[in-house]
C-alpha cells in the first residue's frame, strides 16, 4: 500500500546535504514528485483490460451467452451465487475462502462445480442493503456473499463502497495509477500529486471493484472518463503540501450496493487516537519486495495527534527541524499496518460516532517514511482542514452536499 507514487529515498539526501540546503528545499529534495520514471522501476500495474462494451462496465456478472467450464458428467463451473447445491449457504455467509481459492474441478475462485439441474439463471440470493440510504455506510459482511480466510487483510467485495481505482488508458489497457473516493456520483476525490498535469482525457476512474484480475465478480465494476480535474491551487509537489484535487467525471456512476459515496467532516472535526480504515491497492511492503495487491486490502489504523506525528517523524531522516504542515494529518505507527506506495490518493476513513458502520473521509494518502514501521505514522491531506477549498470547488459544479452530507 503506498506512500507517493514516485517515492524513492536515499538516507544520503540528508546526510550529505542537509547543512548547505534550506529547510524548504531539503523536504523538497526528499519529498520529490518527478513524474519521468526511472527506468529500473518496474512498470505499474495493469487492472484487467477495458471492456469492449466501452467504458461503462455491465450491471451485473452473468450473461446468456456466457460458456461456462465443464467439470463432470452434467456439471458446470458457474458463479457461487448461481448455484443452488446444498453446499451452498443462501445467506452468503462463508462461501469465499480466500486462502484455498476454488474447488479442484474450477479455475476461478468465484466459481463452483454445480449440477445442471441446480444452475439458476438469478442470484439465490437478493441484494438488500442493510443500512438507509446515504453516504459513508460500509457493507462489514459484504455485498451478496461473505470471504473465509482473509487473513491477509482482504476487504469484503463491496465493504467500502466510495473506494475508487484511479487508472491511466494505455490503448487497450488499464494501468493502475492512484485511488480515491466517490463524494458525489459524478465527483471523485483524491491527492493532488495523483493527477498534477495530467490531461483528464487519459485518466478513467473504475468504481465497484475488489479483484482487479476479474471481471466475475457479483456485481461488475463502472468505468467513467474524466471531465475536468482541480487540484489546490497552493499544492506544492516537492513538499506535498495542499494535496488534494477533485475531479468531474462525463457522466455519473449507478449507484447500487458495491457504487456509493463516502460522507465528508466538517471544518474543525478532529480524529485524534480514533480507530480509522484506510484502504487501496498498493504495496505490502516499501521497497522492491514490495508487491501491488490484486484484492482490495484494508487497514485500521489510530490516527496520531499532530504534535505527536511531528515529533516521531523527527526521529527519522527528515530531522529535528522538520515541521509538520497543517494542511496534513497522520495516522498509524504500528508494525505492519500502513499504506505504502500505490495507495496515493486513497481514503482514509473514520468512524461516525453514534452510528454503527458509517464513515467520513478525515484523510487522503499523501507520503510517509517506509511503510509499516513502528512509531513512524503515515502522512494524509486533512480533509477536514480543507474542506473549505472542496465545498468551493463543488460549488462551481453545483453539486447536491447532500451526496457527501451524512
Amino acid at each position: 500500500m503506498i506512500l507517493l507514487n514516485c517515492l524513492v529515498i536515499c538516507l544520503c539526501i540528508f546526510s550529505c546535504g542537509a547543512q548547505d540546503s534550506s529547510l524548504d528545499k531539503l523536504i523538497s529534495d526528499i519529498f520529490k514528485t518527478d513524474e519521468t520514471p526511472k527506468p529500473s522501476s518496474p512498470p505499474p500495474p495493469v487492472v484487467n483490460p477495458k471492456d469492449s462494451s466501452g467504458s461503462t462496465g455491465s450491471e451485473n456478472g452473468g450473461s446468456s451467452s456466457t460458456q461456462y467450464q465443464s467439470c463432470g458428467d452434467q456439471k458446470e463451473c458457474v458463479p457461487r451465487w448461481l448455484c443452488a447445491n446444498d453446499t451452498i449457504n443462501t445467506s452468503g455467509d462463508g462461501i469465499i475462502d480466500i486462502r484455498l481459492g476454488t474447488d479442484a474441478e474450477c479455475k476461478n475462485y468465484l466459481d463452483l462445480c454445480c449440477d445442471l439441474p441446480n444452475k439458476r439463471k438469478d442470484p439465490i440470493f437478493e441484494f438488500k442493503p442493510d443500512h438507509p440510504e446515504g453516504c459513508g455506510y460500509q457493507n462489514p459482511n459484504g455485498v451478496g456473499f461473505k470471504i473465509t480466510g482473509a487473513v491477509n487483510q482482504e476487504a469484503e467485495f463491496g465493504e467500502f463502497p466510495w473506494m475508487l481505482a484511479i487508472l491511466r488508458e494505455e490503448g487497450n489497457l488499464n494501468l493502475y495509477e492512484c485511488g480515491g473516493a466517490l463524494i458525489a456520483p459524478n465527483v471523485v476525490l483524491t491527492a493532488a500529486h495523483c493527477v498534477h498535469n495530467k490531461q483528464p482525457s487519459s485518466i478513467v476512474v473504475r468504481a465497484g471493484e475488489w479483484d482487479t484480475q476479474t471481471q466475475t465478480e457479483i456485481r461488475r465494476h463502472e468505468d467513467r472518463y474524466v471531465k475536468e480535474i482541480i487540484y489546490h491551487e497552493q499544492f506544492n509537489k516537492g513538499s506535498l503540501y495542499n494535496d488534494v484535487a477533485v475531479m468531474l467525471l462525463e457522466s455519473p456512476f449507478t449507484l447500487q450496493e458495491n457504487i456509493q459515496t463516502v460522507c465528508l467532516p466538517n471544518v474543525g472535526d478532529k480524529f485524534d487516537f480514533d480507530r480509522c480504515y484506510a484502504t487501496g491497492w498498493g504495496k505490502n511492503k516499501f521497497g522492491k519486495d514490495g508487491e501491488y495487491q490484486v484484492i482490495l486490502k484494508k487497514v485500521d489504523m489510530p490516527v496520531v495527534p499532530e504534535q505527536q506525528c511531528e515529533t516521531n517523524l523527527r526521529e527519522t531522516r527528515l530531522g529535528r527541524h522538520f515541521i509538520l504542515h497543517d494542511s496534513f494529518i497522520c495516522a498509524g505507527g504500528e508494525k505492519d499496518k500502513d499504506t505504502c506506495k500505490g495507495d496515493g490518493g486513497s481514503p482514509l476513513v473514520c468512524p461516525i460516532a453514534g452510528q454503527k458502520n458509517r464513515f467520513k473521509s478525515a484523510g487522503i494518502v499523501a507520503w510517509g517514511i517506509g511503510c509499516g514501521e513502528v512509531n513512524i505514522p503515515g502522512v494524509y491531506a486533512s480533509v477536514a482542514k480543507l474542506r473549505p477549498w472542496i465545498d468551493a470547488k463543488l460549488k462551481i459544479w453545483s453539486i447536491d452536499p447532500r451526496h457527501y452530507t451524512p
